[in-house]
């Protein structure tokens, strides 16, 4: 692709969006540009030919698609510094901040630019990330290159913005929730016999292998947990009791806490 992605804000999302662009082949190095206030964290990407700046205007005029990867709080400051170098015609800006809405960047902006709300999470570093977008004022081909970009470092549902807050729930909680329960797996391997280092490595792959299922065969959990689970076995044993502890209950109990406590922050 020749498009020139510009990503405001070098932290830790930032250029792991640039890296996994960079990996993919998706963009030349020397058609990302970076910004942040002190360079010397980026020099590792200038190294592999990523433009590097402490100049957010800079960033505007450089490129048509802008990718604002600031925190919550720098968000008006940083929009309201360079909001005279927005150009409806050309510009796409997408933000991954979390909690900003797009009618809060067009409040800020006060223009019609395509922009688009993306909610990431953690796995974004190893281009594993479940991103979930929703847009306004936007073109299908631009929509479609947003998605393009996010597809390079894991997958996309495009969702409506009111939704944004379970995605964070789900998608971005979500990698907690399940780091939690591959500790809990761990710790059951560790006391029927396992080493921590080969429990461990047992649990991650297993959950590796059981999501992988569903996302290649497109079938539902519970006829990959039929396949598992034989009359009078080991596996029912173990479910009916984790389901007698309140497994099931317990986890979407916490999915709504989590939801419930975005919600009242919100307000």
């Amino acid at each position: 692709m020749n498009k020139k992605i510009a990503i405001i804000g070098g932290g830790n999302l930032g250029t792991a969006i640039a890296e996994g662009l960079i990996q993919s082949g998706f963009v030349l190095p020397d058609h990302i540009l970076i910004t942040k206030r002190n360079l010397s964290t980026l020099r590792y990407l200038e190294e592999k030919g990523v433009l590097v700046s402490n100049d957010n205007a800079e960033a505007l005029r450089f490129a048509d698609m802008v990718i604002l990867a600031v925190k919550p709080f720098q968000v008006d400051d940083v929009l309201g510094a360079i909001k005279p170098l927005f150009d409806e015609n050309r510009h796409v800006l997408v933000s991954v901040v979390t909690g900003i809405s797009t009618a809060h960047i067009h409040g800020i902006l006060n223009k019609k630019i395509s922009t688009v709300r993306a909610m990431p999470n953690t796995a974004i570093a190893i281009q594993q990330s479940m991103t979930c977008i929703s847009a306004r004022d936007i073109t299908s081909e631009q929509l479609d290159y947003v998605k393009d970009i996010f597809n390079q470092l894991g997958l996309v549902a495009v969702i409506e913005e009111k939704l944004m807050n379970a995605a964070t729930v789900l998608a971005a909680c979500g990698t907690a929730y399940a780091m939690r329960y591959i500790r809990a797996n761990i710790q059951g391997g560790i006391e029927i016999g396992f080493d921590a280092a080969t429990a461990s490595l047992i649990a991650a792959q297993t959950v590796k292998g059981a999501a992988q299922l569903l996302l290649q065969k497109n079938t539902h959990p519970e006829q990959e947990i039929d396949k598992v689970t034989t009359p009078k076995g080991c596996t029912i044993a173990g479910l009916n009791e984790m389901e007698h502890q309140g497994f099931s209950s317990s986890l979407i109990k916490g999915i709504v806490a989590s939801y419930d406590k975005i919600a009242s922050d919100n307000k």
